[in-house]
């Protein structure tokens, strides 16, 4: 009689501990699964916060650097207004830039001269063809930049050295204005400023080179 009593009671610890046991598993089960569920939101952040270079609004400067008298003295002037279209997504300037293309109003040139703006605006751009805008667009190949420049209807492509720095692309050349059909332009401004072109040998000259930098600050 106490052997059964015995065996009972053994039976219904084991049915207890068989519960117990179950209730546990399923209650880890349900943990790990909310854990899961907890951590989604986590990685879509980081997905998220992948993202590539962005120019900065504005940040866009062109210099340019023209010479008078046989010394070459320098005449340094910029422009206020270049508007940078077609950019792409990428981590990369190159592959940024790839293809952007770019237009400065010629009435956004500045000198820090009036005299001198005005008679580059209405004197030597009014020698030239459709010049209200200057145009261009950025390529790359093989880990060079080429510049596509369009002046005074002449359109030519030149590889430009760049630079990439502390998360700013410049680029820094000088253009011929004799390979864009501009003499009589420069004629026309050496004859206008024909005194202020003279150095000290009396001889009037303006240079048909121009340096030109280009800069976009990146973030």
């Amino acid at each position: 009689m106490k052997t059964r009593i015995y065996k009972h009671q053994l039976n219904r610890m084991n049915k207890k501990i068989a519960i117990l046991t179950f209730s546990l598993a399923l209650a880890f089960t349900s943990c790990k699964k909310e854990d899961k569920q907890e951590e989604t939101p986590g990685e879509e952040v980081k997905t998220e916060a992948t993202s590539g270079l962005q120019i900065i609004s504005d940040s866009t400067k062109v210099n340019w650097t023209a010479y008078k008298t046989t010394d070459k003295v320098a005449v340094g002037g910029s422009f206020k207004q270049i508007e940078l279209k077609n950019t792409q997504n990428g981590t990369t300037p190159e592959s940024v830039l790839e293809g952007a293309s770019f237009s400065i109003p010629v009435s956004s040139l500045f000198t820090n001269n009036e005299d001198r703006d005005s008679k580059l605006k209405t004197i030597f751009f009014a020698a030239l063809k459709n010049t209200e805008m200057i145009g261009g667009a950025f390529n790359f190949r093989e880990g060079k930049c080429f510049l596509t420049l369009t002046l005074n209807d002449v359109t030519k492509q030149m590889e430009v050295p760049y630079t990439f720095e502390n998360k700013k692309f410049a680029i820094s050349s000088t253009i011929n204005l004799d390979d864009f059909g501009g003499q009589a332009a420069i004629e026309a401004i050496n004859k206008a400023c024909f005194e202020l072109h003279k150095g000290p040998d009396g001889v009037s000259k303006t240079w048909s080179e121009v340096a030109i930098n280009g800069s976009v600050q990146f973030e």
